[in-house]
């Protein structure tokens, strides 16, 4: 088996494998109603995990070319050409072939192997169940009954949660809004989506950081965007260089996310917070501000959002209920001018009708209730708590070998190999060790780093995850 699957491109390594075996059917390289090499087998040639060898037959047992008997293993299938004479749509030239691009494949190797409950998930960006307020829901739905209708709502979301996110944003983050000025969404991401599909065209150039959560996003390239990157440090981007930008590429918009930016955790100095809005309102460019754990402040660190200081109207704010209380509810929000709202949610209706009447219903009880600011203090708490756990672990185990940046809020450890690594090959190991992290290279342009999360994982797993983690990194330098 001369044949190795590319690890490099851009399409998972589990497709190519079944590719390429559909092409050896085709070729007779593997013989109608024999059995196809073992999945272990074919692990050990393509040097891939089983699990991949066993998405590739799974494929192609979809597509009716194989297969899967007890105790026969994985053989061609004896029909295979009168499926062919049927002519059954070629399914994955459909899929290549669509505009909206997949995410990374390593993205979806980590979205699928994360399901895996024996590894110890460094990867996911949601909380841990344990830290989601389901006791205080439980306490609402049985304290209070719905009231609402059962059709559809409002474009712009009910109005009742609009007018409680708009005292939430001035209460807890200094933001003056109406409810005319908020777009309730399903989740932060598809307030970005509706942004780019709304606000921006094919060939528009745009600014992210890097790293950040939205470099991973497929959205920009769907959308066939030009993007540039603003490096972030230790003390966030540089703004002079957004105007360096802004004069060779005429930028229409900029993404930031200067609150315990995700991955790195930093926050973008207060003067750098101001200049960024002084460029902004100097050459025309709005800015798309995603603030998902500005709330989660361990110290009395200047946690001013860009929003909260924009005079202009400038700032288009996005931020959830998702990443601070629960993924489930799945409850964000867009706060803008008042007709950028309006396309917004028109868009938004095309798609999804409106958002779920129960869980706008839960949202807004959650959010104007005691109970929200009780759970924020102790969600900040232990958030800390794990912060310093795996803070420790790592100076214990890993000592030297990997550098990080401090963050005093939000989920995320952004961390740094400080010998030469590749933290694709590193994060294969890990899998096998039983541990999964969100390598750097999915995140940003550089290569060497990781980002652990410790939202999702119980305090007494993070020293185990390390461990598997040093146990993994030993291995690939070994070799």
């Amino acid at each position: 088996m001369d044949w190795k699957p590319d690890k490099s491109k851009g399409k998972a390594v589990y497709k190519q494998i079944a590719e390429h075996i559909e092409q050896g059917i085709q070729n007779g390289l593997f013989p109608i109603d024999k059995p196809l090499p073992s999945e272990r087998r074919l692990a050990e040639a393509y040097k891939v995990n089983r699990s991949t060898i066993v998405a590739a037959y799974s494929e192609l047992e979809a597509n009716g070319l194989v297969e899967r008997k007890r105790g026969s293993g994985t053989i061609v299938s004896k029909d295979i050409w009168g499926l062919t004479k049927r002519r059954i749509p070629s399914w994955n030239k459909y899929i290549e072939r669509g505009s909206f691009q997949a995410n990374m494949p390593v993205a979806q190797r980590i979205r699928h192997i994360s399901e895996e409950s024996s590894l110890v998930n460094f990867a996911s960006g949601e909380l841990s169940n344990e830290l989601m307020p389901e006791d205080y829901v439980k306490k609402i739905i049985n304290s209070q009954s719905f009231t609402g209708h059962l059709g559809y709502d409002h474009p712009q979301g009910n109005i009742e949660l609009r007018k409680t996110i708009s005292d939430h944003v001035k209460r807890d983050k200094g933001i003056e809004t109406t409810p005319d000025s908020i777009l309730v969404t399903s989740g932060a991401q598809q307030a970005i989506h509706l942004i780019i599909e709304c606000l921006l065209k094919p060939g528009d150039a745009v600014v992210i950081e890097n790293p950040s959560y939205h470099y991973s996003l497929p959205i920009f390239k769907s959308a066939g965007l030009k993007v540039f990157h603003l490096d972030v440090s230790k003390k966030g981007i540089n703004p002079e260089e957004l105007i360096d930008l802004h004069k060779k590429h005429q930028i229409k918009m900029i993404f930031l996310n200067p609150i315990f930016q995700n991955p790195t955790g930093m926050i973008l100095p207060a003067a750098k917070r101001k200049r960024i809005l002084d460029i902004s309102s100097e050459f025309g460019i709005p800015i798309v501000e995603d603030d998902p754990y500005s709330l989660l402040n361990y110290t009395e660190e200047d946690t001013n959002t860009l929003k909260s200081l924009d005079e202009n109207g400038n700032v288009l704010y996005i931020s959830s209920l998702t990443k601070i209380a629960a993924s489930g509810f799945r409850i964000g929000w867009v706060i803008g001018p008042t007709p950028v709202i309006e396309r917004l949610a028109d868009a938004k209706q095309q798609f999804d009708f409106g958002h779920s009447v129960f869980s706008q219903w839960i949202g807004t009880e959650f959010l104007r209730s005691d109970y929200f600011t009780e759970h924020i203090e102790a969600l900040k708490s232990k958030l800390e708590q794990k912060r310093d756990i795996m803070i420790d672990s790592i100076a214990e185990i890993l000592g030297e070998q990997v550098d990080y940046y401090f963050p005093h809020g939000g989920i995320h450890l952004w961390c740094r190999l400080t010998g030469a690594m590749d933290e694709i090959r590193l994060l294969e190991q890990s899998i096998e060790e039983g541990v999964i992290f969100t390598p750097g290279s999915i995140l940003g342009t550089k290569s060497g780093y990781m980002r652990l999360t410790y939202g999702k994982v119980d305090d007494q797993e993070i020293p185990v995850g390390i461990n598997r983690l040093a146990k993994a990194l030993r291995k690939i330098t070994s070799t």
